[in-house]
């Protein structure tokens, strides 16, 4: 599995992913990703900012997409609960999602271990690896938890009001071996 930087030629590939992913909450009956996010213009942003990646298989198929966010990320400014470490020199993972047609394959777990080989081999400045998910995405929490997340607290109406979030953490290896 090989994650690449996304460009603009790729926009169009990230939105369906990111529609289909928004498709397959639905049909399992949760509600993110519901409304108007994430939209062309998150995308954009991520792609200007050098957040967005592709997630290939290992045969070069693109079968996902994943936003891999700077700090500081204000989203997560009030969180209901502590961080494993307290540091500026963490990512966050956004907008993951692997397209329907590939699902099964064991590829959300692959990318998850893919974006933590990469930060580990090319940003050894990262401390930390935060990320969250709605409190009714059990895929999502299964995968990060397999993936040796934590979960470190709560953050209610970060994306919509009546939203629940549950937030996780990874420390990265050297980080996690140094604390």
């Amino acid at each position: 599995m090989l994650i690449k930087k996304a460009t603009q030629k790729d926009l169009e590939t990230i939105l369906t992913i990111l529609r289909d992913g928004r498709n397959q909450l639905a049909e399992r009956g949760v509600d993110q990703w519901q409304g108007d996010y994430p939209n062309a213009q998150h995308i954009q942003e991520d792609i200007d900012n050098g957040y967005a990646y592709l997630v290939n298989s290992d045969d070069e198929l693109t079968v996902g997409a994943v936003a891999i966010v700077d700090s500081p990320d204000h989203v997560y400014d009030h969180i209901n609960g502590e961080w494993l470490i307290n540091t500026e020199d963490y990512v966050t993972i956004h907008r993951v999602a692997i397209h329907s047609s590939h699902a099964g394959k064991g590829y959300a777990s692959k990318l998850f271990i893919s974006v933590i080989d990469y930060l580990e081999k090319q940003r050894p400045d990262v401390k930390s690896i935060r990320l969250s998910t709605n409190e009714n995405n059990l895929v999502m929490q299964h995968i990060a938890e397999k993936n040796g997340f934590q979960k470190v607290g709560t953050m209610p109406g970060a994306y919509r009001p009546e939203e629940l979030s549950y937030v996780y953490e990874l420390l990265t290896q050297t980080h996690a071996l140094a604390g």
